[in-house]
């Protein structure tokens, strides 16, 4: 008894002449602290146009591609990106004539929902991403089911955040802009130059939102000054008549939920005026065991509640789709 308590007084003793003087001794186990994540802001070219994206994560981690809405860019996935870039190879692009891709003189190229689709194809597909979990909102949401329906087998799981695929999704906030797609008329076309304004760009970002101190005012301001861009209105107004064409696809974007039930998240901002909650729930007469959650924002509804959507996602991507 006596040599083990000498013992132990020596190794404490030699354990104390190891700290340097001054020094506190070190705990025993200290908590490793996180790795921070550094987003990469790269470009590529893709039929002759630049293409800006983000990107972030380990390059063998299971890929999610985020599909940004009107009028923003990958600027809405800031916070999203460096939040699952631990695990995931993270992908966010800009649409030509959106945040910081090329915008092309509309006479010479086609600014279409299936063009943005082929060219989000062409750079996944550079970047070697074969299988992707896609992220989809507003615009990202005929973008994304196009590319689903060109490589159905490429698609890993839907996160959908207001994002329609369902004609009882088009509610009265569409009414002028359907008016545009019977005509095409000039008339009809100038009556949406209010939705590139800079109060209805507010607007997108503040209505429904359950506290407006979370909205960083940035958000509004900077999609503004892409909008203004010389050009980029008549940019914008093709797109308004383009979107028509989405809509006779819809059967087919609910076919492959249907057919290849890929695993599904909704989380959707219930008080958006422009993609109101009318079109979640249908999405699950296609996808019946999709995970809904109906959050109480607007459009961008990351930027209210992202403290609340984040872990979904993130528990979504863990559970459902890197565990198959």
């Amino acid at each position: 008894m006596k040599r083990m308590m000498i013992s132990l007084l020596l190794a404490s003793a030699g354990a104390m002449l190891s700290v340097p003087a001054g020094a506190a001794p070190a705990p025993a186990a200290v908590a490793s602290a996180p790795i921070p994540v550094t987003v990469h802001y790269r470009t590529a070219t893709v039929d002759g146009v630049k293409m800006f994206y983000r990107e972030a994560g380990p390059a063998d981690g299971p890929v999610v591609l985020l599909l940004h809405g009107f009028p923003t860019s990958s600027h809405m996935f800031r916070n999203l990106i460096p939040a699952l870039a631990d695990r995931y190879h993270v992908i966010a692009p800009d649409y030509p004539g959106f945040g910081q891709s090329d915008a092309p003189d509309r006479t010479k190229f086609a600014y279409t929902f299936q063009h943005y689709a082929d060219m989000v194809d062409t750079l996944v597909q550079q970047l070697g991403a074969r299988r992707y979990t896609m992220y989809v909102m507003d615009y990202g949401a005929p973008v994304g089911y196009r590319l689903a329906l060109k490589h159905p087998e490429r698609v890993a799981g839907l996160i959908v955040q207001n994002g329609n695929a369902y004609e009882e999704g088009l509610g009265d906030f569409w009414n002028p802009i359907k008016a545009y797609w019977k005509t095409g008329g000039q008339k009809e076309r100038d009556s949406l130059s209010g939705l590139v304004k800079p109060e209805t760009t507010k607007f997108q970002y503040t209505d429904g939102m359950s506290d407006l101190s979370n909205i960083s005012p940035d958000n509004w301001v900077i999609d503004q000054a892409y909008l203004d861009r010389p050009g980029n209105r008549d940019i914008q107004m093709d797109l308004f008549l383009d979107y028509r064409t989405n809509v006779p696809l819809y059967p087919k974007f609910q076919e492959f939920f249907r057919t290849r039930k890929p695993p599904t998240l909704i989380v959707w901002g219930k008080n958006d005026k422009i993609f109101p909650a009318e079109g979640a729930r249908p999405y699950l007469r296609d996808l019946p065991d999709a995970e809904l959650h109906l959050i109480d924002s607007g459009h961008f509804a990351l930027e209210d509640r992202f403290a609340e959507i984040e872990p979904l996602i993130r528990t979504f991507l863990d559970t459902k789709v890197a565990a198959r």
